[in-house]
């Protein structure tokens, strides 16, 4: 199957990936991944395939309805986790424990909540990444280039202005697949 992906990826859809390529995945056990520019549909399966011709184990979340047969064994085949957004309580806090009860968890997230465009990024993967004492890994959805570029881990700070900064600066410029809700 990662011979397969590698030809769709690489040589039918003409996609790169540059940086830190295999996302540190041998140092780096438990993360939050985000992806953006997150603008279609499309950033799911390109998203597949890198996990796929990496060998990164990633993981994502979903409502606790989407995990009922007959799809819930297929989400969590591919690493969905369900989350309760009924329940009284902090999300947050319910996805730090989901860090906690796993070796190995690396949570994909899109930090604009949607794809349209947005004016402004939810914050919640950054409190995670806090609460949870793991980096931070950014990766684009550059379509104008088909590529897609890895950040190093980067850890949080105190100062989240700072490091909203640093982590704004390395998705500048990068064009999704709908390029105006970029």
């Amino acid at each position: 199957m990662r011979a397969l992906a590698r030809w769709i990826y690489f040589k039918l859809l003409g996609w790169n990936i540059e940086g830190n390529s295999n996302f540190s995945k041998d140092i780096v056990k438990k993360a939050v991944l985000i992806a953006a520019p997150h603008t279609s549909w499309h950033d799911f399966y390109i998203g597949l395939l890198l996990r796929k011709i990496t060998g990164v184990k990633t993981n994502f979340i979903g409502k606790k309805e989407l995990f009922i047969w007959p799809f819930g064994y297929y989400f969590r085949s591919i690493g969905g986790k369900p989350v309760d957004r009924g329940t009284k309580g902090n999300m947050v806090d319910q996805i730090v424990k989901l860090f906690e009860n796993e070796e190995e968890f690396r949570l994909t997230l899109a930090p604009e909540g949607t794809r349209k465009k947005v004016e402004e990024w939810k914050t919640g993967f950054y409190y995670i990444a806090k609460a949870a004492g793991v980096p931070i890994i950014m990766f684009t959805l550059d379509f104008e280039n088909k590529r897609n570029l890895v950040s190093e881990p980067f850890y949080p700070t105190d100062d989240m202005e700072a490091d909203f900064k640093t982590i704004y600066s390395f998705f500048r410029g990068v064009k999704g697949k709908v390029p105006e809700y970029s």
